[in-house]
């Protein structure tokens, strides 16, 4: 009886130690809030993972720069195998590529359903960009359209040139240095102390991104110009991803494209719900910008556009001019 008992203990400790051999654990970083919609895609992401796996990879989202990176950095640490997945704003990637700043050219898509047809034109380019730097993209999230959080209300082009404006992207930093004081591109994690000192008064970024800083603190304006609908890109590495057997690896791709589904269609009333937080906090929201501050501003994009398409190389605009071709004239 004793042997038997001592053969099952054996059995019980073997099953349970090949079990948690058998457990994989990625670490997802996210230079965004948990609250932002990025941020909730990767929540879903861990969920679906943990669902469609049975628990034998587990993905532990670090939003709001608690990996002590920002988006800039968070491509190469994936590379470089420091972390196995991040979760990367794609206008902050533009030095790698200026591939990734096509989801935030100014103006170019007014709807979700824009934004979505030009991923889905351009996905065969993000996959070969990430493949390139020994990752895999496993999923997209969308951002709701950017305006300018401003500390004054933005009622003409001579506000607009009063503004020193936090851009995202190199494009519109491009675009608000012909319209604004000044503009600079600079992370969000690296946001509130220039409020603070003064050093910025303006903003460009969605109602997810001001709600989930409270831009409300320093800014009480928001302008709503559509400016762009941009991506954030969720990739794994090549060699955390290899070590993995088909049937998981299946399982993973199976989460991620629910993911990218999940984020679309989480589009759907966003705007009119951040708008309702930011109106409880005292934003006063401008939905009809002045004539003169909107020509400006496309005059600028325009100029912008014309630049990113003399780097963009002749793929890119492929996409972008196949893209613009079916649009409504």
């Amino acid at each position: 009886m004793k042997r038997w008992i001592a053969t099952i203990a054996c059995f019980a400790s073997f099953a349970i130690g090949t079990a948690q051999a058998q457990e994989t654990k990625w670490q997802l970083i996210n230079e965004y809030p948990a609250t932002s919609l990025a941020g909730e895609g990767d929540i879903f992401f861990a969920d679906a993972v943990k669902q469609k796996t049975g628990g034998r990879v587990v993905i532990e989202p670090l939003p709001d720069a608690k990996s002590g990176l920002r988006t800039r950095e968070q491509l190469k640490a994936v590379s470089d195998g420091r972390f196995a997945m991040a979760d990367s704003f794609g206008g902050a990637l533009g030095d790698e590529s200026p591939i990734f700043l096509l989801s935030s050219l100014p103006f170019v898509t007014p709807s979700p359903a824009h934004a979505r047809a030009l991923y889905e034109a351009a996905l065969p380019l993000y996959e070969k960009l990430f493949a390139e730097r020994k990752q895999k993209l496993l999923y997209v999230s969308p951002w709701p359209p950017s305006g300018i959080w401003s500390a004054v209300r933005i009622t003409g082009v001579g506000a607009l040139k009063a503004l020193k404006v936090r851009t995202y992207d190199k494009t519109s930093t491009d675009l608000f240095s012909q319209v604004a004081g000044s503009a600079s591109t600079i992370s969000f994690a690296d946001l509130t102390p220039k409020l603070e000192n003064g050093e910025i008064n303006a903003v460009l970024s969605s109602g997810d991104g001001g709600a989930g800083r409270q831009l409300w603190k320093y800014l009480p304006y928001f302008s709503d110009i559509t400016y762009a609908i941009p991506l954030s890109f969720a990739s794994v590495s090549l060699d955390a991803w290899s070590k993995l057997d088909d049937a998981t690896r299946a399982a993973i791709e199976s989460a991620g494209k629910d993911t990218t589904e999940h984020q679309w269609n989480a589009m759907n009333g966003r705007v009119e719900r951040n708008f309702a937080v930011m109106r409880q906090n005292n934003v006063t929201i401008d939905d009809h910008p002045p004539l003169d501050v909107t020509l400006a501003l496309a005059t600028a994009g325009a100029r912008s556009l014309i630049e990113w398409q003399l780097h963009a190389g002749p793929d890119a605009g492929q996409v972008y001019d196949s893209y613009n071709a079916r649009l409504p004239k």
